[in-house]
């Protein structure tokens, strides 16, 4: 497997990727960067959601000339897939500096002559409004060097197939010319040879691929969203054991230090991790002590991991072959499992090709409401109940009843019960020495004493966020947190424990100054 520095990218380039979080090429990236690079034509054959657009934005981006002319033009079926692909632009293109100017329909088009007139190098554009701009006189071809026809089979089913030979008859005879099909009927081969030279050809399909027996379903959300949304999701769910998936490390960490501040027992592995890190991640999510495991593809490759009761892709992945391989992780040996996908209104896309490509359902659901967590969160407590009633050690309880039955009545009692129970936090009646015992401290931690707990309001995100800020130590690397009525304990990298004591001494945590010390085994 090849990586993007073995594709001729530039130092600009490769540093877009990075901080995107993109860890290896796909195949189709692969294979045809480095003939885009060479300014050969193609036809690629690649199904939707592989990564295309990467494969032609990338070398494309790396030829750009400073002049600001249009110099590439990229043609696709609808305005959806123009504005992603700008973006895509945008994204990789950040540290090259160049212009990119999304044309479509149905935006005004005073907003396009203005980009224009600044100029532009790349233009992405749907068919028909980039003809407009021709025959306006705001678009001129004549230093066009590359085309691309995006989702070729699309643009010809949509009807687009004069528009699309007349645009490419405006542009030099010496272009290069790229064309990208998921499918490649002989409308778009005989279009790819009459208007390319001697075209590498390209071929990145898999065979039909076959769902495993989960039961699939997807919300859709807006963007700003999707944090809340999932959060209701696994409040009504519940899972036992959780994989939930990003796109990228960085929105992986994000999203797990957002549900470790709500109060989920989370763990992130990605491929920034260490292998000791990975391992102790591993641990806990395979133990138990974690019930979500927020990953990304590549961390999650060649992860054993049994019992998984649900898959969640918090970011949907950018191709079917993705989706199996995620999906597949539960539901395993005669289990169900049940596999959740959050998608954006512009997402709905992708979620048809992977129906369409995996021949399964993916069932639209409603969105949890508030009342459908609070219903849930009493379905469990009576689940905890009904537990407690079978195998619990009632004697104490039983007299404390007794003696209050004496002025309420019974049914008032149970009822008053539920309610404080179900409206407060639930406090653990556990006994634990202030000192702590040191008992299951992970190798290379080092625990440590706080003296503010739960009846001061704070919140695993508290501690953390303190320590990230405070002594600049990553979120990721804090080990587990135990937070009791008066004081917590936490866990850091052994090598930052005095200089947490040391910076974290004095800092307020929800408006109390806290006092750190080391916790020391009892004796």
């Amino acid at each position: 497997m090849a990586i993007f520095s073995d594709l001729g990218l530039s130092e600009e380039q490769l540093t877009a990727i990075h901080e995107l979080g993109y860890d290896e090429p796909t195949p189709i990236q692969e294979q045809a960067i480095p003939v885009v690079m060479s300014g050969r034509d193609v036809i690629a054959h690649a199904q939707t959601g592989t990564g295309k657009t990467a494969a032609f934005a990338l070398p494309i981006i790396a030829r750009i000339k400073p002049e600001k002319v249009p110099q590439a033009l990229i043609l696709t079926p609808t305005r959806e897939l123009a504005m992603q692909v700008a973006e895509a632009f945008f994204r990789y293109g950040k540290h090259a500096e160049v212009r990119v100017a999304p044309v479509y329909g149905g935006q005004p088009i005073e907003r396009q002559l203005r980009a224009l007139s600044r100029g532009v190098q790349i233009i992405v554009g749907t068919p028909g409004r980039i003809m407009d701009h021709m025959r306006r006189g705001t678009l001129a071809l004549d230093n066009i060097s590359v085309v691309v026809l995006d989702e070729a089979d699309e643009m010809l089913d949509m009807g687009f197939a004069e528009d699309i030979e007349y645009i490419l008859q405006q542009t030099p005879a010496e272009r290069q010319t790229a064309l990208f099909s998921a499918t490649m009927p002989a409308s778009v081969l005989d279009l790819a040879l009459r208007y390319t030279r001697e075209p590498q050809r390209i071929s990145v399909v898999s065979e039909t691929l076959t769902a495993p027996r989960t039961k699939q379903v997807y919300y859709e959300v807006l963007p700003r969203e999707k944090l809340d949304a999932l959060c209701r999701v696994l409040d009504v769910e519940t899972p036992g054991s959780a994989m939930i998936f990003c796109r990228t490390r960085a929105e992986a960490d994000h999203l797990g230090e957002s549900l470790q501040g709500r109060g989920y027992l989370a763990e992130v592995i990605h491929g920034d991790l260490s292998q000791a890190m990975r391992e102790r991640v591993m641990k806990r999510f395979r133990e138990g002590q974690a019930e979500l495991l927020v990953a990304t593809d590549v961390a999650a490759r060649g992860l054993d991991i049994a019992d998984v009761t649900h898959v969640i892709n918090y970011d949907v992945p950018g191709d079917p072959e993705s989706y199996v391989h995620r999906i597949g992780r539960t539901g395993r040996a005669g289990r169900t499992g049940l596999a959740i996908s959050l998608i954006t209104p512009r997402e709905r896309r992708q979620i048809q090709t992977i129906e369409r490509t995996t021949r399964s359902r993916i069932l639209r659901m409603k969105l949890p409401s508030l009342a459908d967590v609070a219903a849930r969160r009493r379905e469990a407590f009576r689940e905890a109940l009904r537990e407690v009633l079978t195998t619990g050690s009632l004697d104490p309880y039983v007299l404390m009843v007794e003696e209050m039955a004496e002025s309420h009545e019974v049914t008032d009692l149970a009822a008053a019960a539920f309610k404080l129970l179900l409206n407060e936090a639930e406090q653990e009646d556990t006994l634990v020495s202030v000192e702590g015992d040191g008992a299951g401290t992970e190798p290379g931690m080092t625990r440590l004493f706080l003296d503010v707990g739960r009846l001061d309001r704070v919140r695993p995100a508290d501690i953390v966020g303190a320590i990230a800020n405070e002594i600049g130590i990553p979120g990721r690397q804090i080990g587990s947190i135990d937070i009791y009525d008066r004081f917590a304990f936490v866990e850091v990298p052994s090598e930052h424990a005095p200089r947490v004591v040391r910076g974290l001494g004095g800092v307020s945590l929800r408006g109390k100054p806290v006092r750190v010390s080391f916790a020391k085994p009892r004796g």
